[in-house]
């Protein structure tokens, strides 16, 4: 099943739903050792739209971001906590990839 799925497809996917969608799902992929191994949480991410749509996935992808947080298990507690609605709407632009101290690249694994 996996077959289908590639970086690329993930990325443009994320970029239709949003600037802070896209990082998140660009941190599932770069942070692993293989890019596979953030197939599953990207499609789990991204699915969220599914039920409560691009804008509120957007949202609370932000969200996960400007806390640090970019899992699906983070995104899929904010969206059922409404969490996302706390968010102004103006904090939503181009989100800068996550870069800190605590976060590990995948040059740290080899």
């Amino acid at each position: 099943r996996h077959q289908e799925w590639s970086p690329g497809r993930f990325l443009n996917w994320a970029k239709q739903v949003g600037a802070a969608t896209l990082t998140v799902v660009r941190h599932q992929l770069e942070n692993r050792l293989h890019p596979e191994h953030g197939y599953r949480a990207c499609l789990g991410i991204l699915h969220q739209s599914r039920h409560y749509g691009n804008e509120r996935l957007e949202r609370a992808c932000a969200q996960a971001v400007r806390i640090g947080s970019p899992t699906y298990r983070s995104i899929a507690s904010i969206l059922k906590n409404g969490l996302e609605k706390d968010l102004p709407h103006e904090s939503i632009s181009e989100h800068e990839p996550l870069v800190h101290d605590n976060l590990r690249g995948p040059g740290y694994y080899r």
